[in-house]
């Protein structure tokens, strides 16, 4: 969908995004706003915004849908359609990279090796998953001694709202779409402003796999006033799922609570390490790095606060500083780049603040804090150093909040409880990993953190049917393998008199 340079700069051809609506792609729609390339800061295509009328299309072009073809269909039919759009997204990998790169910024390898094959990953998954879906079934004693049966049915729970977030598009948003579309429902993407290439391109992947008309929409636009709020608030919605920061789920929340819409949200998080002194020092070195700072640390499951036990503390952080060093920033489309921008202009803005922010509250920063040396024409991108700080107290803002740059706070402790007790005192609970050798340990340790998920000496190892979600202000609901098909589904219970 973009066009690019060899060196990957956008080029300066001109295209317009509209919104894509009952499988066909259309400029509806009031202002016109420009995506920017992060790496650059280049203008790259516009976008038009979806009014309340035609995100109210896009509602009703979706309820159409659920009355035609894809109604009638069995999990075995809609799982081979996902299963195609599986095989056209691998088919077309090389214009969901371009796309996704364009608009994210983030190195090729990173977006090659992950973003791509799990967006069709996903659909492969829950094309499978959703065809063993099962329910239950009872047998009930009565007075009279012949009983009853009581056996559950599922059913799609409509029209979905799928709110979707720009650190990873194509991932997030198939995350999404698949479970609900293995479940039999129509749904209504919102991609990010920032990040509507591929959202658009999966589109025209749904019409060549043979996805009926009004079940895949794209509406294009901002948030709260804008194409976001207009969904949520829509009556014709059935569902909500969202996955970005908290302060917006807290208004999903609300917009969703008139008309009682079920909500499924990823929000954010201030996750944590916790690395023990008999851990392979090197490994649990290079998943901390990884966890702090892949795609330049803007990732919900990322590592802000590791905390270190003392006898190796040290070394670790030492450890730690040569591998933020030695990441590459330069052009996202070279092999050799290891470290992509920041989204925007915005959030680079958000993120020196929280550096200025540490330095003040008597930060130590051990390496970075800056803005990196790239080539000339990169310098309008939105680059920053990875950074590593000690020395701050655990009630610094900087340890409270969450940042989404590429950094970390590293601290050292003496007692195991100690290490638990720190970790828990947050208001998130998204997900925390654990660096031992000690299997024991590793049990007990994990047992006790108040996260969705923990990982043991390892980092973003998914598997996709297991559960995934967050506590506290991290979220509600879970994603992932029948979890997640629970929340497309509304089970139905059948009680029959013997």
């Amino acid at each position: 969908m973009h066009t690019a340079s060899q060196t990957g700069t956008a080029a300066p051809a001109r295209r317009t995004l509209g919104q894509f609506i009952g499988g066909e792609a259309t400029h509806r729609g009031t202002r016109a706003y420009e995506c920017v390339y992060p790496a650059t800061g280049e203008s790259t295509y516009e976008v038009l915004e979806a009014d309340a009328e035609t995100t109210d299309a896009a509602v009703r072009a979706a309820r159409r849908a659920l009355g035609g073809p894809w109604a009638h269909m069995t999990a075995a039919d809609r799982g081979a359609v996902l299963r195609r759009i599986a095989e056209r997204i691998t088919a077309r990998a090389d214009e969901f990279l371009r796309a996704e790169i364009i608009d994210t910024g983030k190195p090729v390898g990173l977006a090659a090796h992950l973003d791509i094959p799990r967006g069709a990953a996903n659909f492969s998954a829950f094309a499978d998953l959703a065809q063993h879906l099962s329910g239950e079934t009872l047998t009930t004693h009565t007075a009279d001694r012949r009983g009853a049966l009581n056996y559950s049915l599922r059913r799609p729970r409509g029209v979905i709202a799928v709110i979707c977030p720009w650190n990873l598009p194509l991932l997030l948003l198939t995350w999404k779409v698949a479970p609900a579309l293995a479940c039999g429902n129509a749904v209504v993407v919102k991609p990010s402003e920032e990040t509507p290439a591929t959202a658009m391109l999966l589109a025209e992947v749904m019409n060549e796999a043979g996805v009926p008309p009004g079940v895949y929409n794209v509406v294009n636009g901002f948030g709260q006033g804008s194409t976001g709020e207009h969904l949520v608030r829509h009556p014709g919605v059935s569902g909500v799922t969202f996955t970005g920061e908290t302060s917006t789920g807290t208004a999903i929340m609300k917009g969703a609570a008139d008309g009682i819409r079920p909500v499924s949200l990823e929000l954010g998080g201030k996750n944590a390490a916790i690395v023990f002194a008999d851990c392979d020092l090197q490994r649990a070195v290079a998943g901390s790095a990884r966890s702090a700072f892949l795609n330049c640390g803007q990732v919900c499951l990322g590592t802000e606060r590791v905390y270190v036990e003392r006898a190796v503390f040290d070394e670790f952080v030492e450890m730690l500083a040569r591998e933020a060093a030695a990441l590459r920033p330069g052009d996202p489309f070279d092999p050799a780049t290891t470290l992509g921008p920041l989204i925007s202009a915005g959030h680079r803005e958000k993120v020196q603040r929280y550096f200025a922010l540490a330095r003040r509250q008597g930060a130590r920063v051990v390496t970075g804090g800056g803005i990196p040396p790239v080539a000339e024409r990169l310098r309008g991108g939105y680059w920053i150093e990875p950074t590593i700080w000690t020395g701050l107290e655990e009630t610094s803002d900087i340890l409270q909040q969450e940042i989404f740059g590429p950094c970390c706070h590293v601290a050292p402790f003496d007692e195991e409880d100690e290490a638990i007790n720190r970790v828990n005192a947050s208001d998130y609970g998204l997900a925390a990993a654990v660096w031992t050798e000690n299997l024991s340990r590793a049990h007990r340790v994990a047992a006790r953190l108040e996260v969705g998920t923990t990982w043991v000496n390892s980092w973003f190892l998914r598997d996709l049917r297991a559960s995934f979600g967050g506590s506290k202000r991290s979220g509600i609901g879970r994603e992932g393998g029948v979890h997640g098909l629970d929340f497309y589904t509304e089970t139905h219970n059948v009680c029959i008199k013997l």
